[in-house]
């Protein structure tokens, strides 16, 4: 770390020098020792240099990452806001698009499902797209699977109640209690639980996990709205202030 903290500050000094200094290949090894002894003297009378280097290090970091977060995004726009078979909600029209990679069994997922719906409903104008990712293991596998096959096979009403019911899931999730849930709500539950292994069902699970992939997402909630990425859960205000900055740009 220290090491990290020396380079990032020497980094700074570097670039107040006259371009003709920055060669360090073009001095004697007296030279080298002489011009690291006086950086080194620098940066003990001036400890301040330090933390003022890493800040602008982690400011170019983060706008590195921010760019970089963009382009995927634009290279893979088709996938994530059109692709075919995720469930799309709120405004048709809106004019932005929040795009969620979530998973049933995810605490922080859990924990945005309302602050999401919150935002659908006041805001008015953003158009949502779920996509299902789970990733939490088997019980995560087992709902995912039986809310595309949902879908697949009652529509996306039907999917959108069932979704609405796993993520607030308390119980175990096995083919019993996906059954009740299914009854529940009025559903036809031993066709979607034997169109749960269908090549169809799979086929959306592989095509998510393939894009989470090329977007670089390794957690739930993930969030994409318009081109921006958000790598986590983010309470409803600061949701609400990333849309604004977002038309006002």
């Amino acid at each position: 770390m220290i090491r990290s903290l020396l380079s990032a500050a020497s980094a700074s000094l570097f670039l107040a020098l006259p371009a003709q200094a920055l060669d360090l290949n073009a001095m004697t090894d007296a030279e080298r020792e002489v011009f690291r002894a006086e950086v080194r003297a620098y940066l003990l009378e001036n400890p301040q240099v330090i933390m003022e280097a890493v800040a602008v290090l982690e400011q170019q970091e983060q706008a590195a990452q921010e760019q970089a977060d963009v382009d995927l995004v634009k290279t893979n726009a088709d996938s994530l806001f059109n692709d075919g078979h995720s469930w799309t909600g709120g405004n048709p029209d809106g004019d932005i698009t929040l795009v969620e990679f979530m998973d049933y069994r995810c605490g922080y997922c859990r924990r945005a499902f309302d602050e999401v719906e919150q935002l659908i409903a006041q805001d008015g104008n953003i158009r949502l797209v779920i996509k299902e990712f789970p990733i939490l293991g088997e019980e995560s596998e087992l709902s995912a699977r039986f809310a595309i096959a949902t879908q697949q096979l009652a529509g996306d009403d039907a999917y959108k109640s069932v979704h609405d019911a796993l993520i607030t899931f308390k119980g175990q999730v096995n083919e019993t209690s996906l059954s009740r849930l299914g009854d529940t709500l009025g559903l036809e539950s031993d066709a979607i639980l034997a169109h749960m292994d269908s090549d169809a069902v799979t086929d959306v699970i592989t095509v998510n996990r393939n894009l989470a992939q090329r977007m670089q997402i390794s957690g739930t909630p993930s969030f994409v709205m318009e081109d921006q990425m958000l790598r986590g859960y983010l309470p409803l205000d600061g949701m609400m202030e990333m849309a604004a900055q977002i038309r006002a740009n």
